[in-house]
């Protein structure tokens, strides 16, 4: 299924594969793509047969070299200020389901702002990340310079951003940018193997359990474990809670209902 020409979407098993197809520009990110991606969240979000999302680039070359850097030229200070104003990589992290960057080769810029917006990184061991845009004469606009800290510490974080430094998988993996790292052949299977793991749990124990460890970015300690007993007593409120206790005790898999 083709989205505005630039995204497919494939679902299996519960999980939403969403491909930016622009492999002729190692999958850039454009304003086509940027709004065939946040309708596609819209639709995700939404559908009870999505469980997990994963996002990729077409081709091996790139998951996303990073934004399309023709459509700076010329625009005024104002005009990329609104051209950011929809937010793509905030509503993939607040995105209320599990998701997955599944890295197939360059991880740029914008391209490592997204991964950097899902939940899980994996990576493909040919893959390259990095946020090189000082080498434009601008800086990471969506979302590195604060998330990127908080996933591998300050000091590296300032030395890939002010360096514009573009670091191998197994640098990644080591600086925990990347989840894991697998051959390329294996990239697919694993990733999918990741998320169909996830994909038979219930939908809206997973959901809680992502708000609960949100809260470690953004909250301090006493208060985060205040959220999480919130949390936790929210579970014991579902027909899932139930289902799950029930089905443990009958020594049977469970039968999510998805509240």
């Amino acid at each position: 299924m083709s989205e505005k020409g630039v995204l497919s979407s494939e679902t299996v098993d519960g999980v939403r594969i969403l491909t930016i197809d622009r492999p002729e520009k190692r999958n850039a990110l454009n304003a086509a793509v940027r709004a065939a991606l946040s309708e596609a969240l819209a639709l995700a979000e939404t559908d009870p047969a999505v469980r997990v999302l994963v996002f990729t680039g077409a081709g091996d070359q790139a998951f996303v070299a990073g934004a399309d850097v023709s459509e700076f030229a010329g625009r005024s200070p104002l005009e990329q200020r609104e051209a950011m104003r929809a937010g793509l990589f905030d509503d993939v992290w607040n995105f209320p389901k599990p998701t997955i960057a599944m890295i197939n080769g360059y991880c740029l810029g914008g391209g490592c702002e997204l991964a950097l917006a899902c939940d899980l990184r994996i990576g493909a061991d040919s893959s390259r990340l990095g946020q090189p845009e000082v080498r434009l004469g601008i800086i990471p606009g969506g979302g590195a310079t604060q998330r990127l800290p908080r996933l591998v510490g300050y000091g590296k974080a300032l030395q890939l951003v002010l360096t514009g430094e573009i670091v191998d998988a197994v640098s990644a993996y080591e600086i925990g940018l990347l989840d894991e790292i697998v051959p390329a052949v294996d990239l697919r299977e694993r990733t999918l193997e990741i998320a169909r793991s996830m994909a038979e749990k219930s939908p809206v124990t997973l959901a809680l359990a992502k708000r609960a460890l949100r809260a470690a970015y953004e909250m301090p300690l006493t208060a985060g474990l205040a959220h999480e007993r919130d949390l936790f007593a929210l579970a014991f409120a579902t027909e899932d809670k139930e289902e799950g206790v029930r089905a443990f005790l009958e020594k049977r898999p469970p039968e999510w209902k998805g509240r």
